[in-house]
């Protein structure tokens, strides 16, 4: 089994991943959604975290073999950020959603050096706009940010053109496409419900694949 799938099956089995297609959530756009995803209760269940970390650990060992430190987003990715720096030696730090108020007034927590070679660490991306605030905080501060290491992705057309445009690249550890199948072989959902689920990813804002 390839860490894809057996991520994505680890992720179901913890149900950090719920599929709904015939009673799909809502998102706070408003947006009726499959699927809710919550990596959190990855930490929650050590032998998954373990898979976790260890397959960020050689995610970017593969695929940036210059990292240098690891910055975790907040909140979400900061556990795993700090995990993976341990196992791998490395320094790290996170990325807060804004300036402190008070003290020094820190946005990157951890020590940052200029033109340091950086990974950012990242639970979950969809349209990779709250990633993104981070890539460009830590190139504010002189950061190389080499790319992004995440648990899951979903695959959106909307998040794959904007880490285009910051000209950054995202390895994910699982995906919408390994999850869907990896759901359909354990029961989570009917084989016919992919092609739905997949309408959603393609395009969350038509309510269509409801229907299908």
């Amino acid at each position: 089994m390839d860490t894809r799938h057996a991520i994505a099956k680890d992720l179901l089995s913890i149900r950090a991943v719920f599929l709904r297609p015939d009673d799909p959530f809502t998102w706070a756009s408003g947006i009726k959604s499959p699927i809710y995803c919550d990596n959190r209760l990855t930490l929650t269940a050590p032998e998954v975290r373990t898979h976790v970390e260890e397959g960020l650990k050689e995610v970017i060992l593969r695929e940036y073999p210059e990292c240098q430190v690891l910055m975790g987003t907040s909140t979400a990715g900061i556990a795993h950020a700090a995990i993976t720096a341990h196992l791998m030696g490395l320094p790290m730090g996170y990325v807060r959603s804004g300036s402190k108020d008070h003290g020094r007034q820190n946005r990157i927590e951890g020590k940052l050096e200029k033109g340091q070679k950086v990974v950012v660490v990242e639970d979950l991306i969809s349209t990779a706009g709250s990633v993104l605030e981070v890539v460009d905080a830590l190139r504010e501060e002189g950061g190389d940010v080499i790319g992004i290491a995440s648990i899951f992705t979903y695959g959106m057309k909307k998040g794959l053109d904007r880490l285009a445009a910051a000209n950054v690249r995202n390895v994910s550890l699982s995906d919408f496409d390994a999850l869907c199948e990896a759901a359909a072989e354990e029961g989570y959902i009917r084989p016919e419900d992919i092609a739905r689920l997949k309408r959603f990813r393609d395009n969350p804002s038509d309510e269509g694949w409801m229907n299908a």
